[in-house]
Parts: structure tokens; sequence; C-alpha cells
């Protein structure tokens, strides 16, 4: 990575990409920063201290520490994340979004407009039910003294800031992958989680390093970093990891000669859903929470199954009923996300239709069933190596109370990222090299 990285920066088109990427994700950082005007940050952080550490550390990690400090980009790109989600979902169910998918590129510049269109009406959604939920509970600074005119203003204020805020962002991610190395969105949520990360190390080192004898000292940071490079190292398998199915093509008889026959394969990754079963779950289970406390009912015995802060807790062993609710949730998501990105009938057809054929299974439907069974294979193996990482933390926070905004989801979105963004990169560096062949 490093060696890629430091051929990168000796060229001198990436590395000007390299740059405007990173300019563009200290904007990121500095807006994250601004205070919205009118908005109690203090109080505000104080109102969801507990609730970062169990139902919205998933937020709380995605926004970078936005959240709690309400700033102008507190909803960071969550929205257009979620918008995303829906306009693949409804690509199935909508023919016309369908076709649209199948057109190539216009096709897909038309349900990118979509999208955009859609994150800003979800961001207003989003921004209108914060400020009028949290407003009650002392968001607004000054609320009490304030006249009923001066408070509906306040309000319409905190709703257009965190709505630009979240439209900024997207504009931001879209110009990352326009002139920067790509990935946008996905940059932008990356530099989210790592920024955050330090602080999380420094709260568990203090925790069980710090002022503890050396034995029990270098046994905690030798276990803290251990599991967060196994739990790495798994991710980096999940992410690579996949299985091959041989294709054979028919090639043209002329006289005694055959021409034009060729081997492939069909790649099915191991984690062919990536993150999106945990995201699902988790905005699944959380959503009935967030509700819960912009309504002031966040103290409901109810609540608890759904919160992971109290789940795998030995004091509270009921609640981690809602832990197995959760991983059978992200068992459901997995394969109904590969569901609907991967149709084994429409690659089948394709293969008939080009002539190659899976050794030994006969085209058509038997190959359609032959490539469902080995992907509900792989999609168990994939999923449940998704549950163990985004597990670990869980039951290491309700064991031993070990609190941090990042988990098994954010490694995940990490290592995702960090290796397509390589990979990124060395395409770019083989087109300068393709270029500059062509030119001598």
């Amino acid at each position: 990575m490093f060696k890629t990285l430091g051929k990168a920066i000796k060229n001198r088109d990436i590395r000007k990409k390299l740059l405007f990427t990173l300019f563009i994700l200290v904007v990121v950082r500095i807006g994250a920063l601004v205070p919205i005007p009118g908005v109690d940050t203090e109080y505000f952080s104080t109102l969801i201290s507990g609730l970062t550490e169990g139902n919205l550390s998933f937020l709380s990690a995605f926004t970078g520490g936005s959240f709690e400090r309400m700033s102008l980009f507190a909803l960071s790109i969550t929205p257009y994340i979620t918008a995303q989600i829906i306009v693949q979902l409804l690509t199935i169910a909508i023919p016309a979004w369908e076709e649209m998918q199948k057109e190539g590129e216009d096709g897909r510049k038309r349900l990118a407009k979509i999208t955009r269109y859609l994150s800003v009406i979800l961001a207003l959604v989003e921004s209108i039910a914060m400020a009028v939920g949290f407003g009650r509970q002392g968001l607004i600074l000054n609320k009490a003294t304030m006249s009923y005119p001066h408070y509906a203003f306040t309000l319409m204020v905190v709703i257009a800031s965190l709505t630009a805020g979240a439209t900024i962002q997207m504009w931001l991610g879209e110009r990352i992958t326009e002139h920067g190395v790509g990935n946008g969105i996905s940059m932008i949520l990356l530099f989210n989680i790592i920024s955050g990360m330090p602080e999380d190390f420094a709260g568990l080192f203090e925790k069980f390093v710090f002022g503890k004898s050396v034995p029990y000292a270098v046994l905690s940071a030798a276990i803290i970093i251990g599991i967060v490079i196994a739990m790495t190292f798994m991710v980096v398998i999940l992410q690579d990891g996949e299985r091959r199915i041989p294709v054979q093509y028919s090639g043209k008889m002329a006289g005694r000669r055959t021409y034009g026959g060729s081997s492939s394969n069909i790649p099915l990754k191991v984690n062919t859903a990536g993150v999106m079963p945990i995201i699902f779950a988790s905005s699944l289970m959380q959503f009935p929470v967030i509700i819960a406390q912009l309504t002031g009912h966040s103290n409901s015995t109810w609540v608890r199954f759904l919160s992971s802060g109290y789940w795998a807790r030995p004091a509270y062993p009921i609640y981690s009923l809602g832990f197995i609710v959760y991983m059978l949730l992200c068992i459901v998501f997995a394969y109904f996300y590969t569901s609907i990105t991967f149709n084994p009938i429409e690659v089948a057809d394709n293969l008939r239709k080009s002539g190659g054929v899976v050794p030994g299974i006969t085209p058509g439907k038997a190959t359609s069933d032959y490539l469902q069974r080995i992907l509900n294979s792989i999609v168990f193996i994939g999923v449940i190596g998704l549950i163990i990482v985004a597990a670990i933390p869980i039951i290491l926070s309700g064991v031993f109370d070990a609190s941090v905004s990042f988990g098994g989801t954010s490694i995940i979105i990490i290592v995702g990222v960090v290796l397509e963004t390589i990979n990124q990169i060395k395409s770019m560096m083989y087109t300068k090299t393709y270029r500059g062949f062509l030119q001598f």
C-alpha cells in the first residue's frame, strides 16, 4: 500500500488528485466544527451522551462526531447513503428505473440525479424531525425566554443549516469523485470514521492501561491492539475472498481446427452484499429508538431491547434478545441484498447467448440453479464473517463496558474503502503508463 502511494505521489497528475481530495476532506472536517446559530451545543451533547454510547454510536461514527456537536455537518452524508439504498431497491420495483440502469452511462446519470433530489428531501425531513424533536428538549439556546416568532425563526435556521450542510457534503463528495481519487462519498465517510478513532482509543487506554499495574497494562494494550488487528485481517479476507466459477466458451470449427474457443470465470465474492446487511439491520433497529428519543419515550423498557448499549451485558441478559434479532436481520438482509444485485437467471441466460457453459452443467435453468446454490453457500459464509466482526465490539462493550463510537461496521467500511481507493490509484498509474508508452 505505502509503495503504491509513494509511486502515485511521484506522478504529477495523480499527486494533484490526492492533494485535491485531501483539501476537500479538510473542508469537511472544518464544516463539522462550525456550530449552528441558536443551538445550545453543550446541553445537546449532554442530552445524547448516553445515546451515543449505544443507540446512536452508528450515527456518531458516520458523522465523525459532528452529530454530538450539532454542527453544520451534523447529518453528514447519511441522507445521501439512504437515498442511494432506496433508489437501488426501487430500481427492481419500478420498471422505468430498471431500464435506466440498463441504458449505460446516460441511465446511471439520470438515476444519480434522482438520488440527489431524494437525498435533499430526506435531509429536509430529518432536519425538521431533529429540530422539532430535540428543540423540545433543550436544543434551542435560551428557549424559555424566547417569543414564539423568535423560536419559530430559530427552528427554521436550524432546519435550513442542517439541510444545507448535508447538501454541501453531497456536492463535495461528487467533486472528489470527478476531480480527486474517486469514491467521494465513501472517502468522506472514511474520513469521518477515522477522525473519531484517536479519541476512542485514548478512552480505551485511559480505562484499561493508564494508571494500572505494568503486567495488567501490557496485557490490556496487547489485547486491544490484537483485537483490532485480528478484525482488520478478517475483514480483508472477507473483502478479497471470492469463488470463481469456471466458464468455457465454444469455438468455431474450420476444417480440422477450432477457432475462438476460450475459458474464463465468474467471480462470486464471499462478501457479496458488503456492509449493507449491517447498515440495514442497524438502521432498522435504531429507527424506533430515535423516534422514542424525539418523542420523549427513551426510558421505555422496550427501547432497551433495541439498544446495543444493553446487549451482551451480564446484568441484563434478557435484553440480549435484541442482539439475536439483530444477527437474524443481518442474515435476512444479506440474502435480500444479494438477490437484488446478482441475478443467476440473467447470468445463465447471458452465458447461453454468448456460447459459454459451466463445465459439467447444462446451459439454461440447470446453470442458474447451480449458480444459486453456490451463491447461497458463500453468502452464508460471508454474512457469518460479517456478524462475527460486528459482534466483537458489541460483546466487549457489554461485558467490559468498553464503549467506542466505531465498531465492526466502521472497520469493514475503512478496509473496503482503502482497498478500493488503492485499486483506483493503481488503475490511474497503469493508465498513465500506457499513455506514455503510446506517446513514445
